[in-house]
């Protein structure tokens, strides 16, 4: 097929119905990219002979390097099946874990996808990742089953074997498909439970539970992977050969005069042909009857492999001629089969057509997007559709139709910004010179080099030879000069802009509705950006004329500047984009950061954020070689912050920037971006910043050596405990429970706080719910801020009492009792995993009161006592005491709070207004002062000054006589909380990467001294079926991964790689802080236990990253030298 020109394209987009926007999701070296070179060089964009060799999506040096996808990139490509004209908008994904956001930002614009599974290795970890994020975003998925050669090639596997090895994939793929159906469907039928048990007329009695109930009723028939369906095809991309069943059943209806829809049905599955009856029947194993797809199809496939790699000429050419091809000379007489296999199998199944055409026929249309996906991806959070505005409502009906009337809203989504070199952009490109541009050159340039001439001639008139030879040759060697002298003099200006700017920001979109055209005003909706605040600030509403709208938070206007054309590498420029369509567009890098939702209308939501499945989790602090290029890294950094998805940039408080990135190659990636595009500087890169959490635990009952904690153990923690005791500072009282009583310096307040460790399913909870918890906490602040609080929906207050009933489920006992109602705030930033019960008598205050609607009068009188003491608990939960990182899974209880004389001095304020007032500006400016996480916190002892110049009146008179209350209620609430996790026993939480390793049986004993080494622990260990791969599932410590892909393939010579995904946290059993206590462990771990304490390890290195003191020795014990040579000369005299 010969490459279509721009016009067919453009053409083309304008039959929505024609178009299919899919994307290629796949595991790392699957063979996602060969696919798509394949598929690209059906149109002629490059050669057949290049596909799988070029890797044409793969447009990055570092790409090419390592041979792995890193970005999603889009190409448009023409089909056409018969009469009918397609438009297919391909985007490849990447398969390597690293870049899974990417994949993420491929599937939000796309309404189907190509799985594509390797035919040996068959359903691997990230298979089922990518399938998982195909159903969270409804679109509908169709089966590529790649690299079957290797089958033949490889493991030697007969077509009978080979058949059992398919059948077996597909079951795997489909039991993924099936489970995650069923979660749906029980999801649905618990979310319509729930509703019903709210009625008032439910009845728990007539109720039967049966786990089955909606599965059975539910058609899921087409969701299934099944080659007679249509929805799978077999392919080699790598020899350019693929089919769907469909073929094979019209060409052997024509041959044995089957109908070709009986052939359909039967040509995969347990059946076989009676050729003397003509029939087709169940196999009879015992019979040892082929089914009907090994004998008509793979064995056809297999003698034609068996001729060519045993280079039986005669049989080659014999098939050649009974399938009427015709083979080139060159591929004829060429050395390597796989060249001819190349030729004979593009030619009898080109791959190009199967997969297209099942592409056609299976996926839908932009025409076909679900009523589910449109009312999805127009709820961010826990509102419902039915709660959002009636003209928000209305544009449901927008997205469906996807028209492309001047009348229709125009409604784009972009998934991504991508950089691109200025001069690669189509405006920038040269031209081609029109003839008469050329000829006018031409003269320009005859008329300089006449004028040369004559000038030479002047004084040297009297050679020529010499003249004639320099008639003939200057006009070649002058004219290009004189072409380079114009170009330069026609185009002066754009030379400084790209030396100032060489990388340009593409936004990575899809119209859902309306036709984007240049130079069309729009609105940029922010993530934040909500339609029911816009009615809020706007008086006239929806209906307000967009020219003159007053600011409102998280939307901008802007300009559509350039559409573009995706087409792989290049860009072509449009001048138009109609609905349904990907597209490109420029002009949008000072407003748009990573993702973003573009709407001719205000009243159109944003979409909801993109589902990543890599949480990033390597950080690294970097800085300039020349500390004078600092400017150029805080740019480069904003740059690369928005050119990737998944990375985030910090400035941590000691002022370090840092990169937080998903794993090691992306970490990798972004610092070659950082140097090579867009900082342009030598950077110095810090050792990876590992995460920790800090937590207690219950106190162990057996000792380090596994003997039971007895009597003589509890004398020497009694006297543990009395050292760790008189560390603590005098005028704090701790009882035997734990509990920790404090003063403020003013004495003004007296505080008791205790600590205790979560249970592990309640910290989890937490974890998942933290979106959740911080709507809960805007909430909360807008209604104390008695703010209009009819925002709080139906929907949102059910998930908030599932969220409380999940919690009181799991927070059962005698200790527990009550607390979940008590919890009086989460931290760190209010929506992290520790929590703040309030059990003091004086006041009572609740998290709780936001599902309510309505704030106790009780908390609105203590609001400032008590925003300071959870701003104590804040700080105290983002920074714990052993090295200074924040707390996880924590219930910091608040026994007592007693405010001494609080109460009389309230009566004296009613009687002077303006003090109380004072009093009152006081609290508040110190609270919004002390409420960001990052406050420098005031320790008690800096308060002694003070103290010192206070008058004895002061004492007794308001508390701003003496310093600011509420900063001392903060320092006081924060050491409090330390000090009660100090009296328990502490323990580091390191991160955790589950590790999947593909390794085969003889390199596993390998793999397996790597993971012990770093301290990693095997799960499972399974053989996959028919091969001799192993699929070893692990967890490693985030702190000991870095290196160790490179370690594995090192030590396995390549046979094994791993794929790592960060997935919890978990708690590192070895106290940090344990000395041998009793004899035993006097014996087995001597007087200084010199043996490697890896949780002390982890909290020195911490500490000394962040300059904090570390109670280390550096030489102990160390032989003077002078001890030595007089040994050695004393054995020497001797």
């Amino acid at each position: 097929m010969v490459l279509h020109s721009l016009d067919k394209m453009i053409q083309l987009q304008k039959n929505t119905a024609n178009i299919r926007n899919i994307c290629v999701l796949a595991h790392v070296d699957h063979g996602k990219t060969t696919l798509a070179d394949c598929l690209i060089s059906s149109n002629g964009i490059i050669s057949s002979r290049l596909a799988g060799k070029l890797r044409y999506m793969d447009s990055r040096e570092d790409e090419q390097v390592r041979g792995i996808t890193m970005k999603s990139s889009a190409i448009s490509l023409h089909y056409a099946d018969g009469e009918e004209e397609y438009l297919i908008n391909l985007i490849d994904s990447p398969g390597h874990v690293d870049f899974s956001s990417e994949v993420s930002t491929a599937v939000r614009i796309c309404d189907g996808c190509i799985i594509v599974v390797d035919a040996v290795e068959g359903v691997c970890p990230q298979t089922q990742a990518v399938l998982r994020q195909a159903w969270l975003e409804n679109i509908r998925p169709v089966l590529v089953i790649n690299k079957i050669d290797r089958l033949i090639a490889e493991l030697k596997f007969t077509p009978q074997e080979a058949y059992s090895h398919l059948k077996n994939i597909l079951e795997q793929i489909n039991a993924l498909t099936g489970a995650l159906f069923t979660s749906k469907v029980l999801e649905e039928r618990a979310e319509r439970e729930t509703e019903s048990q709210g009625n008032p007329n439910f009845d728990p009695g007539e109720q039967v539970y049966d786990w089955s109930t909606g599965l059975e009723n539910t058609d899921d028939s087409h969701l299934y992977f099944a080659p007679d369906q249509g929805n799978v095809v077999f392919t080699s991309a790598i020899d350019g050969w693929g089919f769907g069943i469909e073929h094979f059943a019209k060409i052997y209806s024509q041959k044995i005069g089957i109908k070709k829809e009986v052939l359909l049905k039967t040509l995969w599955g347990d059946y076989y042909i009676n050729m003397k009856a003509k029939k087709i029947m169940k196999v009879d194993q015992a019979k040892g009857k082929k089914p009907l797809f090994v004998q008509l199809i793979l064995e056809n496939i297999w003698s034609l492999y068996d001729a060519v790699l045993k280079k039986d000429k005669e049989k080659i050419d014999k098939i050649v001629t009974s399938l009427g091809l015709k083979i080139g000379a060159r591929e004829a007489r060429h050395s390597d089969p796989k060249v001819q296999l190349n030729a004979i199998c593009s030619q009898w199944l080109p791959i190009s057509q199967a997969v297209l055409a099942m592409v056609c026929q299976k996926l839908p249309s932009p025409l076909d997007i679900s009523a589910e996906r449109v009312e999805r991806l127009m709820c961010a959070g826990p509102q419902a559709f039915d709660t959002l505005p009636p003209e928000t409502q209305a544009l449901k009906a927008a997205f469906m139709k996807c028209g492309s009337e001047d009348t229709a809203a125009v409604i784009i989504f972009v998934s991504k910004m991508f950089a691109v070199d200025t001069k690669a952009l189509p405006q920038n490109k040269p031209r081609p010179l029109t003839q008469e541009e050329i000829a006018e050159r031409r003269e320009r340039a005859r008329q300089r080099h006449a004028e040369k001439l004559a000038a030479a001639q002047g004084p040297a008139p009297g050679d020529p030879t010499a003249d004639g030879r320099a008639l003939e040759t200057s006009p070649e060697a002058e004219d290009p000069k004189g072409d380079e002298l114009q170009v330069a003099s026609m185009t002066p200006t754009p030379v400084p802009q790209e030396g100032n700017n060489q990388e340009t920001f593409i936004a990575f979109a899809r119209v859902f509705s309306g036709v984007a055209r240049r130079g069309k005003k729009i609105f940029v909706l922010g993530p934040k950006y909500s339609p029911v605040e816009f009615l809020q600030r706007v008086p006239l509403g929806f209906s307000a004329p967009l020219d003159d709208l007053p600011p409102v938070p998280h939307m901008a206007c802007c300009t559509l500047e350039h559409l573009y054309l995706l087409m792989g590498r290049e860009l072509e420029e449009l001048e138009e984009v109609p609905p349904g369509n990907v597209l490109g567009i420029g002009g949008l890098q000072d407003f748009v950061l990573k993702s973003a939702t573009l709407c001719s209308l205000p009243s159109c939501p944003p979409f909801i954020p993109l589902n990543f499945e890599a949480t990033p989790i390597v950080r690294v602090a970097v800085e300039p070689k020349h500390p004078s290029e600092m400017p150029q890294l805080v740019k480069g950094m904003k740059l690369l912050n928005q050119a990737d998805p998944c990375v985030q940039i910090l400035i941590q408080e000691t002022g370090e920037h840092v990169l937080v990135t998903a794993g090691e190659v992306h970490l990798q990636r972004c610092l070659d971006d950082l140097k090579e595009r867009f900082a342009k500087i030598q950077i110095s890169v810090s050792e990876p910043i590992i995460p920790f959490r800090e937590t207690i635990t219950k106190p162990p009952k057996v000792d380090m050596v596994n003997e039971e904690i007895g009597r003589q153990q509890k004398v020497a923690v009694i006297h543990q405990m009395k050292e760790d005791l008189s560390r603590i500072p005098e005028g704090i009282q701790v009882d035997s429970d734990g509990m920790v009583t404090m003063t403020t310096p003013n004495k003004l307040a007296t505080l008791s706080v205790r600590a205790m460790p979560l249970p592990d399913e309640v910290t989890r909870i937490l974890e998942e719910n933290s979106d959740l918890i911080r709507s809960m906490e805007q909430l909360t602040s807008s209604l104390n801020e008695g703010k209009n609080t009819q925002m709080i929906h139906q929907k949102a207050q059910e998930k908030i009492g599932e969220f409380k009933g999940k919690l009181e489920q799991h927070l059962t006992g005698r200790k527990w009792r009550n607390t979940v109602d008590q919890i009086w705030s989460f931290g760190p930033r209010k929506c992290g995993p520790n929590i703040l019960v309030n059990k003091s008598e004086d006041f009572q205050n609740s998290v709780w009161t936001v599902s309510a609607g309505k704030a106790s009068k009780d908390a609105s009188r203590y609001r400032d006592v008590g925003n300071s003491i959870v701003s104590g608990f804040q700080l105290a939960t983002l920074s714990g005491p052993m090295c200074e990182e924040p707390l996880m899974g924590v219930c910091f209880v608040l026994e007592k709070l007693h405010l001494n004389k609080f109460e009389e001095q309230g009566a004296s304020d009613k009687q002077n207004a303006e003090q109380s007032d004072l009093v009152k500006e006081g609290w508040g400016d110190d609270e919004t002062c002390s409420g960001g996480a990052g406050n420098h916190e005031l320790p008690s002892g800096h308060a002694e000054p003070f103290e010192k110049r206070a008058s004895p009146k002061a004492e007794s008179s308001l508390p701003d006589c003496y310093g600011p209350f509420s900063g001392q209620l903060i320092a006081t609430m924060k050491e409090a909380c330390r000090y009660a996790l100090q009296v328990k026993p502490q323990r580091l939480m390191a991160a955790m990467y589950t590790c999947d390793i593909m390794a085969t049986g003889d390199v596993l004993g390998r793999v397996y001294a790597v993971l012990s080494k770093r301290e990693g622990r095997v799960l499972q260990e399974e053989m996959k079926e028919g091969t001799d791969m192993f699929i070893i599932k692990a967890v490693l410590p985030v702190a000991e991964s870095f290196g160790f892909a490179d370690e594995i393939r090192k030590r396995t010579s390549g046979l094994a790689s791993p794929q790592l995904l960060f997935s919890h946290w978990e708690v590192i059993p070895s106290d940090p802080f344990w000395v041998p206590t009793t004899e035993e462990e006097y014996l087995h771990f001597g007087e200084k236990a010199d043996c490697e304490n890896q949780a002390r390890k982890y909290m020195n290195a911490v500490r000394k990253r962040k300059g904090l003191c570390v109670e280390e020795k550096i030489v102990e014990h160390a032989e003077k030298q002078r001890t030595l040579s007089k040994n050695k000369r004393d054995n020497s005299e001797q």
